[in-house]
């Protein structure tokens, strides 16, 4: 099995950094590389070592692959400086960046239409950590209710999709829980409610519904899973939650799509994630998750501890953790208010809308999505096209620095390749502009110079980072 970090073959490149002469104000000497040095060097040298290796990093402003925040203000950004240093777990000594997370916990359950009163959640590392959490309250929900009952626990499963989230394999496998995934085919690119329903069985924990698809940006019909589920009930079958998976969507929907009916309004929704560092508007570092109510999330998956200063509940895969992003994450609420949150995301939407229609005017495209859902759309070369691939496409693109991923659908349209846009806070029209006067030229360089294509089996696993 693959490590995830190799052991540092020293043959592969030099052994040890040469440090320039005119960065140096010390006698001269090397870093060894995999190695920790037996001296430092003065900060400035340092500094200057590092910043001379992270410039053959992309370009994070024409990185169309990622949801994750890549602008912020300044002011934000010195007010993340102010809170590094602040260990978010430590309520007691940091007693008012925890009543920051207690507001916009029930800032977020007030935009989510959750019951009146202090809302029930808590800030993550990311999404992919508030999904874990809400997937563990499902099962130990489930867990209960089947004890309670005198019934067998030892065989949950969990419906979803198979454009999920890595995260939610992940939970999966690390709580023993049998994935239950609905395969995708033309024309239906997510989870549809009768495909849902149908797997549902007694020991089904929950099922995942996911508000805006890393795949192509789609929205999955929660109302309509939940309105399948009421049906699987009301005829004798097992009352399934669901669990909303709003990682992107739930900082987009309130505000552009406001008359859908997906939050806590549908009384079948249990529990929200959602990332702060994606639409959110935040950096790096910060996810969300409330429950409906205090009955949804079992009293025993929630730590008392004390020694920090004073005893705090605490409910999380991570301890420590900066503040930073949380006291971010509340100057964003303060700063923009809804009616800037919309007009951020308004104008995410109105560029992505007019990049997949001018895409789509190119020729040999076909759009997937055209980011009426979120501000992100997919789109796929037509099937008469044989000269080249998207593959190729994406790999032209990134000579300019352009980070445009091509990927294969999960089960079952894996021979399905496509490209993704997604459309954040600081990628102005002007830059769509400019992407598309690119792409327009790689396209004819590519018509005009065929790509000899790798053997299928190779093509199959061709791909570049989706999500």
């Amino acid at each position: 099995m693959a490590a995830l970090h190799r052991r540092a073959d020293e043959r592969e490149s030099a052994s040890e950094l040469d440090i320039n002469p005119v960065y140096f104000r010390e006698e001269s000497r090397v870093i060894p590389r995999y190695r920790l040095p037996e001296n430092g060097v003065l900060p400035r040298t340092a500094l200057q070592v590092v910043r001379d290796e992270l410039i053959l990093d992309g370009n994070a402003r024409l990185n169309l692959a990622t949801f994750v925040t890549t602008w912020m203000e300044p002011e934000a950004e010195l007010l993340m400086a102010d809170c590094s240093a602040k260990n978010m777990i430590d309520k007691d000594e940091y007693p008012q960046t925890a009543e920051l997370e207690r507001r916009c916990v029930n800032i977020l359950g007030s935009l989510w239409h959750a019951a009146h009163g202090d809302a029930v959640g808590c800030s993550t590392t990311g999404s992919s950590e508030a999904c874990m959490l809400g997937g563990m309250a499902l099962l130990w929900r489930w867990r209960a209710r089947r004890r309670a009952a005198g019934r067998d626990a030892s065989a949950p499963n969990l419906v979803m999709g198979s454009n999920v989230q890595v995260c939610w394999e992940k939970f999966c496998r690390y709580w023993e829980v049998e994935p239950r995934y609905v395969p995708m085919v033309p024309g239906r690119y997510h989870l549809g409610a009768a495909e849902a329903t149908a797997l549902c069985d007694e020991n089904t924990i929950g099922v995942v519904a996911i508000l805006g698809s890393t795949m192509d940006g789609s929205y999955e019909p929660v109302a309509e899973i939940s309105a399948g589920l009421d049906a699987l009930a009301a005829g004798g079958g097992p009352d399934v939650p669901v669990h909303v998976d709003g990682a992107s969507g739930g900082f987009i929907a309130p505000f552009l799509q406001p008359d859908l009916e997906w939050d806590f309004r549908v009384p079948r929704v249990a529990s929200i994630n959602t990332s702060g560092h994606k639409y959110g508007l935040v950096y790096p570092g910060v996810g969300w998750i409330v429950w409906r109510d205090a009955a949804a999330l079992p009293e025993d998956l929630i730590f008392r501890v004390n020694y920090l200063g004073g005893e705090m509940p605490t409910f999380a895969l991570n301890f420590s953790r900066p503040g930073a992003q949380v006291a971010a994450q509340y100057y964003n609420f303060i700063r923009l208010g809804h009616s800037g949150y919309q007009h951020v995301q308004q104008t995410c939407q109105d560029i992505a809308m007019y990049l997949s229609g001018e895409i789509a005017k190119i020729g040999p495209f076909e759009l997937l999505t055209d980011g009426s859902d979120l501000p992100v759309f997919a789109f796929k070369l037509s099937d008469s096209v044989k000269e080249y691939s998207v593959f190729d496409l994406s790999e032209r693109l990134r000579m300019r620095g352009w980070q445009v991923p091509a990927y294969t659908f999960p089960a079952d349209l894996q021979d399905m390749a496509v490209m993704r846009i997604v459309v954040r806070n600081g990628f102005s029209m002007d830059l769509a502009n400019l992407l598309l006067d690119d792409l327009r030229l790689h396209i004819r360089v590519l018509e005009r110079n065929p790509q000899r294509q790798p053997p299928p089996e190779i093509q199959a696993i061709r791909r570049s980072f989706a999500h």
